[in-house]
């Protein structure tokens, strides 16, 4: 059986075992097109669609479509702490059923009332909840998703306490599926994944520095520049540890949060109002003023296809007789 078919491509109808994980705000429709088109998933982040590329949510899922017939997914936040955030989730929910989006990935909240609605829709609709830990996956389960993205301590953007093969082995028993979230960025921690049992992938940063991913070029560079000493994990924007990369902005307010700020974001309500203040006092994003359309070129089609390869490569290696023509295959060495 190829490394390819995992429990997650036949869930979801894709070639490739890869998520592109919504980024806010990194997410377009350009990109998750490009994505799907190419195999993987893409997922919508509702937010940076309509916020910070100016798109109603219900065409630019439309411009998606004009590009792929391919399965895509979209991202719900579920916290609870807002009921005018929470509506308007419901509302985007029904949106993306109603165009045809089957595929949800939920986080921060029961996912209940998402498995429902999406059930009640019919048409075999699937949904991950993202954990960091198994007390969040049983509760998730609880809630009747059929699937997990396990978010490591490698993970951009929000980072989990454990690494990845501690995560798995926590939560490998529980009879679903489980994606691996974090520190992947090419094809051999792509094989690492599958090979340590995950049924799939998920990337965000790989598929920023892309022409088809609407962020600022700055950034786009600064990316692919930054190495692992780089990156550095903030409670200063969410209260929960952020993966960022250092900048002199970032060294001059420090990584940790003061005790107000604690105090203020373990409320259900102050919470919002220290992560105002944390938003009012960084830097304005460029790429939120600079919103220009993207041209799909067919890099992440490329990434893709440089996954499968290798992950053909692997089942082809692991019939080999020996192991000299399998180095040879691999452009390595046998010694």
């Amino acid at each position: 059986m190829s490394l390819l078919d995992t429990p997650l491509t036949r869930q979801l109808g894709i070639e490739v075992p890869l998520i592109c994980g919504a980024m806010y705000p990194c997410s377009n429709a350009e990109l998750v097109a490009a994505v799907s088109s190419a195999g993987g998933i893409g997922v919508v982040q509702p937010l940076s669609m309509i916020y910070v590329y100016g798109q109603d949510l219900r065409q630019g899922l439309r411009l998606i479509r004009r590009t792929t017939d391919k399965p895509i997914g979209m991202n719900v936040l579920i916290e609870r702490s807002s009921k005018f955030y929470l509506e308007r989730m419901r509302r985007y929910v029904d949106v993306a059923i109603e165009e045809g989006v089957r595929f949800f990935v939920t986080s921060l909240g029961n996912p209940r009332w998402v498995v429902d609605r999406v059930a009640s829709a019919g048409g075999g609709g699937i949904v991950y909840h993202d954990v960091t830990e198994r007390k969040w996956a049983e509760k998730g389960l609880a809630g009747g998703v059929h699937g997990l993205i396990a978010v490591n301590d490698r993970a951009g953007g929000h980072a989990g306490p454990r690494s990845a093969q501690a995560l798995y082995d926590e939560l490998a028993d529980l009879g679903v599926p489980v994606v691996c979230a974090g520190g992947i960025g090419d094809e051999t921690g792509f094989l690492a994944a599958l090979r340590m049992g995950y049924a799939g992938a998920q990337l965000g940063t790989r598929f920023i520095a892309t022409n088809e991913c609407g962020a600022h070029e700055d950034y786009k560079q600064a990316i692919v520049r930054a190495d692992e000493a780089d990156i550095v994990l903030t409670e200063r924007v969410t209260g929960v540890p952020l993966s960022v990369i250092r900048t002199p902005y970032v060294e001059r307010i420090g990584t940790k949060a003061g005790p107000i700020a604690r105090w203020m974001l373990r409320g259900r309500r102050t919470k919002h109002w220290m992560r105002t203040i944390y938003a009012l006092g960084s830097p304005r994003s460029r790429a939120a003023r600079e919103r220009r359309p993207q041209r799909i070129t067919g890099r992440p089609v490329r990434v893709l296809r440089g996954f499968t390869r290798s992950s053909r490569l692997e089942r082809s290696c692991a019939d080999s007789p020996g192991p000299s023509s399998c180095a040879l295959r691999r452009g390595g060495s046998t010694s």
